[in-house]
């Protein structure tokens, strides 16, 4: 615990430098928490460190290609920074800033080659890339505009269910109130027949003027009358006899005895007491 103590402290002070270093709760917590920030401090200390020395060294190389070069166009060539005009000036700062922005090492065409190439098949897959990606924003774009179709024509749908359920609802409710209403006769109309039939038959009435007996009887009457007609017609050619009166009145008899058979039948049919 000590040892985290002191190395916060020296962590600190070496941040805060001339400044007084904040106060601070000193417990196990926060002491854990400042002594890994500063072991990260330290660590990204070191390894930026390492990444200037590197830095430098590289410099340093550059200078001491740059002299060498120097040395060969002035010796070799006879060509010196002094010698050179505006313009070929300009053409070799160019040739450096391209390089620069290249990434490669020397201005040699050995070198420029491969990197102008890795450029343009850099180039030639990011032209092929956007073309697959417009070909895909147009089949976005269709799938969009047909899901677009398909939204307004859901939404006709719905609109057109939600009418249709809300007529709907307002029918259910009439037939409601309509078989609410009916039910309501029915039972009043029930508790009015069965008072009928109890005062009917505490009023001791004959059954026979029933509507059922009357329909009864009139079924009866119509049969009776069917019976009737054939025997009309048998009476029919008796009503011009002549010759021979004796045999004719005794047919006659007998005709109006089966008339009158058949009449006291029918008046006792109608009688209904």
């Amino acid at each position: 615990m000590s040892e985290k103590i002191k190395k916060v402290n020296s962590w600190l002070g070496a941040v805060f430098g001339d400044q007084p270093v904040p106060q601070f709760e000193v417990n196990t917590r926060t002491v854990d928490v400042l002594y890994q920030l500063a072991r990260s401090s330290e660590a990204r200390c070191n390894d930026a460190a390492l990444l200037i020395e590197d830095y430098k060294q590289k410099a340093s190389e550059y200078q001491a290609d740059a002299a060498h070069l120097q040395d060969v166009l002035l010796h070799s060539v006879g060509l010196s920074e002094a010698s050179l005009s505006k313009q070929a000036a300009d053409y070799v700062s160019a040739l450096v800033d391209n390089a620069m922005v290249l990434g490669v090492r020397d201005t040699s065409l050995s070198s420029f080659m491969p990197a102008v190439n890795n450029l343009t098949s850099d180039l030639l897959e990011a032209e092929k890339s956007n073309r697959r990606l417009e070909r895909e924003l147009m089949a976005v774009r269709k799938r969009l505009g047909a899901t677009l179709v398909l939204r307004g024509e859901l939404q006709e749908n719905i609109d057109k269910t939600s009418r249709f359920q809300a007529a709907e609802a307002a029918k259910a409710e009439e037939r409601l109130l309509n078989m609410d209403f009916v039910t309501a006769k029915a039972r009043e109309l029930s508790n009015r027949l069965e008072r009928l039939e109890a005062q009917l038959v505490s009023r001791n009435m004959d059954k026979s003027v029933t509507h059922q007996a009357i329909v009864q009887l009139s079924e009866e009457v119509g049969a009776l009358k069917n019976e009737i007609i054939p025997l009309k017609k048998k009476l029919e050619p008796y009503m011009d006899l002549s010759p021979n009166p004796s045999l004719a009145q005794v047919k006659i008899e007998e005709a109006k005895r089966e008339l009158a058979v058949l009449d006291s039948k029918l008046e006792t049919k109608v009688d209904f007491k």
